[in-house]
């Protein structure tokens, strides 16, 4: 057996940034490079010890905690390759979303699209199905095109766009093929985002959601039952704005922009680098659900979870997020093979909100409703398998690259085994 991984201790105790998961590992290691990951994950196989990763702790749900070894991943960062003539960039495995706007910028190029929040590592905004908003516009996971991880041998295995069947399973593996080392992704051209931020009544939404959808390169929306939601999410209405039964809506396109003349600071009205445009907000922990429904449903989806919020829980008072992902070819993704729109809830850390997520999960079942994978969810493998068409095909795949279970943990195994 292998001497302990460089750089861990036993017993450590770590919590995500919501505060709502946490486990106390019996190895903790934080690898400094390739050779280090793969001593430690053999270190683990060795001793019968499962191993999970754990990145800026984004998820709400369990896919992180273990009893046995977590590896941090964040001493392996930086952008290491661009391709600007292929639109391709490749990166560590524990570098963060946001890490890689000033080097891409540097070459002429920019991720295609981004979240509000860009201190997620790469490898779980892949792993988990983490996005942006835009009809148009795919995944973290759908831009993968090649990925090296460790597997469940303690070998380094590498899938490239020449593996479709492979790739396809990476893409959205919530972390049980192995351990990501290094990422390349599809990026866009450098561009920059004017935005657009207004505070419209839900029936104004309602007149105009077709052309708001079809009109912009990123739409999304807040939804407020309550003149306080506002304030859950950290959103800046000005304090005379009505918010119940109102929406802060975001608008983003591309604009042809001179700096530093062009650049325009305005909150609300800024024309930037898209990499500085999309982060904003939530500092602040919540707990959330999400769930992806097929855009052509959207509308009745997010009026079903309106009226539920006003007629049988009146109490919960943060927002409904909305927003649209682009269809893509990952088997589990929650965009497979269909464009999305995302409807999100979050409860008020330390209040019982189950009956409220279970109340939300209920109504969006008709919609044939898929997770994303790092938020609450009541999935169980019966409805996974009647949701994801090839289901199969990525459990396949997951065995040959972990046939021992060695990256399942006690949330991962009823799901995938």
């Amino acid at each position: 057996m292998s001497s302990a991984p460089p750089g861990s201790d036993t017993d450590r105790i770590w919590t995500n940034w919501g505060g709502n998961q946490t486990c106390t590992a019996a190895v903790f290691a934080r690898p400094r490079d390739e050779t280090e990951v793969v001593a430690a994950v053999r270190h683990a196989i060795d001793r019968g010890l499962n191993v999970r990763v754990a990145g800026s702790g984004h998820s709400f749900t369990p896919v992180v905690p273990t009893g046995g070894m977590l590896l941090d991943l964040t001493r392996l960062t930086g952008v290491t390759a661009t391709d600007p003539s292929r639109l391709r960039a490749t990166a560590l495995a524990g570098t963060t979303v946001g890490d890689f706007g000033a080097p891409l910028w540097e070459a002429g190029l920019s991720l295609t699209n981004q979240g509000d929040i860009d201190k997620q590592v790469i490898a779980g905004a892949i792993a988990t199905g983490t996005h942006g908003s835009g009809i148009d516009l795919p995944s973290f996971s759908a831009a993968l095109r090649r990925v090296r991880l460790v597997d469940g041998r303690g070998e380094v295995v590498e899938i490239d766009e020449g593996d479709a069947r492979r790739l396809r399973a990476a893409q959205v593996a919530i972390g049980s093929l192995g351990v990501m080392l290094e990422v390349e992704l599809a990026v866009s051209a450098a561009y920059h985002l004017a935005e657009e931020i207004s505070y419209r009544p839900w029936r104004q939404i309602v007149e105009s959601w077709d052309e708001l959808i079809a009109g912009h390169r990123h739409f999304s929306f807040f939804w407020c039952p309550a003149d306080e939601s506002a304030d859950l999410y950290q959103l800046p209405a000005p304090p005379d704005q009505p918010m119940a039964d109102h929406c802060y809506v975001k608008l983003y396109d591309e604009a042809e922009v001179d700096e530093p003349a062009g650049i325009v600071t305005t909150e609300g009205h800024r024309v930037d680098r898209a990499y500085r445009i999309y982060p904003g907000g939530f500092d602040t922990p919540f707990h959330e659900m999400e769930y992806m429904v097929p855009a052509e449903h959207g509308f009745e989806a997010v009026s079903a979870i309106r009226e539920l919020m006003r007629t049988e829980h009146p109490d919960q008072r943060y927002p409904i997020e909305v927003r649209w992902t682009a269809a893509d070819e990952a088997y589990l993704s929650p965009n497979h093979r269909r464009a999305t729109t995302v409807v999100s809830v979050s409860g008020a850390p330390g209040t019982d909100y189950w009956p409220f997520l279970r109340a939300v999960d209920e109504r969006l079942r008709e919609f044939r409703a898929r997770p994303h994978w790092g938020k609450l969810h009541f999935m169980t493998r019966d409805r996974m398998a009647g949701l994801f068409d090839e289901f199969d095909a990525f459990l396949d795949v997951r065995r040959e690259f972990d046939p021992n279970g060695t990256f399942l943990n006690d949330h991962l195994r009823p799901l995938l085994t």
